[in-house]
């Protein structure tokens, strides 16, 4: 056996094989000096700034664009013109958002390097027909959007977005709860004592989705002559407030979220709680590494992509033709294939992973994990047991990646959801490596992925824009 017999700050050669043969995890904040801890929060509160802002896919866009725009960005319409060092946004249909900084490199030999992110999260959603009053109470009718737990949207302060679009065709933004003087809404749960059958019951049927009614009145209109006095009310303050009559729902889009704001977690600050991590953890990461990156070779996408938690349909979902008409504008615009295009183009899908939780251990496969704070994590393949719908890129894209990150010091790790036969989940990974576009899965890990507050770790999300810097950057 081989001993040691130098100075004991010297590694044994045991301990050096170690180090150079073993995988190992490094948490960001150890291997951090004091100078890269202050960027990690500094860079932090700009994040939490934006997703106070971006609690929907229309207010993500939104923001977004008033960020490109400051940037020296403009708007993009199918047909412009394209020259060299242009940079442009198209927006569609104020859901879904592509932008592009055009390079000098030749794009049947570079290609395109893409980064897509999705800026829906799930929510609860208004019916197109939502108001009644029952029991001295006004209710909105809800229909919930992507996979929640019900329970945890219960007993909640929510707050109202959206859009209507009014008999006469004009658009009315609504934004109520997120301020202080502004009121907020709530959906009703059963009190524990009363509540033996409901507890008996499993989380997921506990309650049901006809039950996510929100609370939104209680003062009846002044007015024996007529019954419905509340629902009455209510529609009363909003044509008084916003014009809106109770048939303008039937072209509206008005949703409620949690009225909670982004806030640190932990006594040193290291987490953010917020709601809508998933994914724009991922979108703000791509956002600003394309507004700071110098190096003008390479032509660059962002693509903030709506429709993801509900499979991606939609004409603002990755499932649409958005992003290959987009390939092919650019590709037309200098003479290129769009073929040959996109078969040189490299794509990361920026998505969440699932943070290792040692609260619910018994759900993870630990080797395999995302771990809090140890930077940003590599899915090779997402699906769900035997790899149903999944990407699964190749080993050559992965090792690609890999060199890309080791070149630049960014912190990474390897990462998939879970155990094998517990479940799974998918990102736009599957619909873009369709065109023929080599892709692999890079995001932040959450704490409590789609609950109505999640966490992540302010190192994560840094190492996540380092990463897409160098990404952007590699030549």
């Amino acid at each position: 056996m081989y001993e040691a017999t130098k100075d004991s700050a010297e590694k044994t050669r045991g301990q050096q094989l170690k180090d150079d043969l073993f995988y190992r995890k490094k948490n960001v904040y150890e291997e951090s000096n004091a100078e890269k801890i202050g960027d990690i929060y500094a860079y932090a509160d700009g994040y939490m700034r934006y997703l106070d802002e971006s609690k929907t896919e229309r207010e993500a866009v939104k923001e977004s664009i008033a960020m490109l725009e400051k940037a020296g960005y403009r708007e993009y319409r199918f047909g412009d013109p394209l020259s060299v060092g242009d940079k442009i946004y198209y927006n569609n249909c104020n859901k879904s958002l592509i932008a592009c900084f055009i390079g000098r490199a030749d794009l049947h030999q570079s290609g395109i390097r893409i980064v897509a992110a999705h800026v829906d999260s799930p929510r609860i959603d208004l019916k197109q027909n939502p108001l009644y009053e029952e029991a001295g109470m006004g209710f909105f009718k809800t229909h919930y959007y992507g996979g929640l737990k019900k329970y945890q949207w219960t007993a909640l302060p929510l707050a109202l977005h959206g859009v209507v679009v009014r008999a006469d065709g004009t658009e009315v933004s609504v934004r109520i709860g997120e301020d202080e003087k502004d009121p907020v809404f709530y959906i009703n749960d059963l009190l524990p004592h009363l509540g033996a059958d409901q507890g008996s019951k499993p989380l997921s049927s506990a309650i049901a989705g006809e039950n996510l009614n929100i609370l939104v009145g209680g003062l009846p209109f002044a007015d024996e002559a007529v019954d419905e006095k509340i629902k009455l009310g209510v529609l009363h303050y909003l044509y008084e407030k916003y014009g809106i009559t109770e048939s303008d729902f039937v072209s509206a889009e008005l949703c409620a979220v949690p009225a909670f704001r982004a806030r640190d977690i932990g006594f040193d600050r290291a987490f953010i709680g917020a709601y809508g991590h998933d994914d724009r953890v991922c979108a703000y990461p791509a956002l600003t590494a394309l507004i700071d990156k110098k190096d003008e070779e390479q032509t660059v996408m962002v693509v903030l992509a709506d429709k993801e938690e509900t499979g991606s349909q939609g004409n603002t979902g990755m499932q649409s033709c958005i992003l290959s008409d987009m390939i092919d504008e650019i590709s037309r615009a200098f003479s290129r294939s769009p073929a040959r295009v996109r078969n040189a183009s490299l794509c990361l899908s920026a998505d969440v992973s699932a943070a290792y939780d040692p609260n619910f251990a018994e759900v993870y496969e630990r080797r395999n994990s995302a771990m809090i704070s140890c930077g940003t994590t590599m899915s090779k393949y997402t699906g769900a047991r035997g790899k149903s719908g999944t990407n699964d890129a190749s080993a050559e894209t992965v090792a690609r990646i890999r060199q890309m990150l080791n070149a630049r010091g960014v912190m990474w790790q390897t990462s998939e959801l879970g155990k094998v036969d517990q479940g799974g989940g998918g990102t736009v990974a599957m619909f873009i490596s369709r065109m023929n576009i080599k892709t692999v899965d890079l995001g932040v890990a959450v704490i409590s992925m789609h609950a109505p507050y999640e966490v992540i770790s302010k190192a994560d999300l840094y190492t996540m824009k380092e990463a897409i810097l160098a990404f952007y950057e590699e030549r």
